[in-house]
């Protein structure tokens, strides 16, 4: 096991053992960005064009993703397929729930009593599940490609970035990989991508969006992310702001203060049902909250946002398809993206 991949588990170790994959194989991760399969006028096949975020220091972290999908095997592991089943998160519907302007309350009071050193941190943790997909009566079936990322900048102007192929629910298993267009399957910790940046290259190197100090005022956080992640047509909706947040997520790691500005502008955004308890990819448990409304020319996705039931500290977001969608060999309840956050 390389030494990345062991430092990265110490810093949020997960057994092979725990949590929900534990008695059955999960979903395939995905993130065609929303918009591929809600545009009004999407073509029928889009062979090299499907979205998925990747976290690139200084960028707005979206690019290009080749979408040849293979029907791959693990090496040395027979038939076994590469990718599990896609299926959604479990809710407990009928466990105690937490409205958003409770938690929002819990989340400001911490914020208070927050040092002065509790700041936001350039750069984020996070461990990713992409599914990238083509269309058409031929297409092939949608693969998932799971990722470790870890980016930092220090106030010298320094960074580093890793990327490491991964996926913690199956450690030491092959992992789907694409290299440029071409699926493979690579083995468990595999660096993908690492680069580290001298003082002073910040400057240089990261974009507008990294070097935006995060409001910690609910209204002028949202109009940040609006101008910073929103396209000419800003945030106007509780999708679109779900995913500001999310590209917002990638280039910053919120203090208390931040992230009570956060919970707070998701509980005034609209939209946002409380939806139970739920156990999260990584083993934690988390208060689950869910826009199932108008997303678009389909309405076919319900978006689920997990926050920290303690600290209100978002821990992920999973969009989920909630109508078959057959030209992308898709059915209801499978997942089309799902991001784990960590400190």
């Amino acid at each position: 096991m390389t030494e990345e991949l062991e430092l990265l588990r110490q810093a949020d170790p997960v057994s092979a053992d725990e949590g929900p994959w534990r008695d059955r194989p999960l979903t395939a991760r995905a993130e065609a960005r929303l918009q591929a399969l809600t545009a009004d006028a999407a073509p029928r096949r889009r062979p090299h064009a499907v979205r998925r975020r990747r976290l690139v220091m200084g960028l707005t972290a979206v690019s290009v993703a080749a979408v040849a999908a293979l029907a791959l095997t693990f090496s040395g592991a027979g038939s076994s397929p590469a990718v599990a089943a896609p299926l959604a998160l479990s809710l407990h519907a009928d466990a105690p729930s937490v409205p958003l302007d409770v938690l929002a309350r819990k989340a400001e009071a911490r914020a208070r009593a927050a040092g002065a050193g509790d700041g936001p941190r350039r750069g984020s943790h996070l461990q990713s599940w992409y599914m990238s997909m083509e269309s058409g009566p031929d297409a092939d079936p949608p693969v998932t490609v799971p990722e470790e990322r870890i980016t930092r900048w220090h106030d010298d102007g320094s960074g580093s970035e890793l990327v490491v192929a991964t996926d913690p629910r199956h450690p030491g298993r092959p992992v789907i990989h694409d290299d440029d267009g071409r699926w493979q399957t690579v083995s468990d910790g595999k660096v993908l991508h690492r680069k580290t940046y001298p003082a002073g290259s910040e400057a240089r190197h990261s974009g507008l969006a990294s070097r935006t100090r995060p409001s910690t005022d609910p209204a002028a956080l949202r109009e940040q992310l609006s101008w910073l992640y929103g396209g000419p047509d800003g945030v106007r909706t509780t999708p679109q702001l779900l995913s500001a947040l999310s590209s917002f997520r990638q280039e910053w790691t919120p203090g208390p203060r931040e992230t009570a500005a956060v919970v707070r502008m998701l509980a005034d955004a609209g939209g946002l049902r409380q939806a139970g308890k739920v156990t999260d990819r990584l083993g934690r448990h988390g208060l689950a909250y869910v826009y199932d409304g108008p997303d678009g020319a389909t309405n076919s996705t319900r978006q689920m946002v997990i926050l920290d039931p303690r600290t209100g500290d978002l821990l992920g977001l999973e969009i989920t398809f909630t109508k078959d969608e057959p030209d992308f060999r898709i059915k209801a309840g499978e997942v089309m993206s799902y991001e784990a956050w960590m400190p």
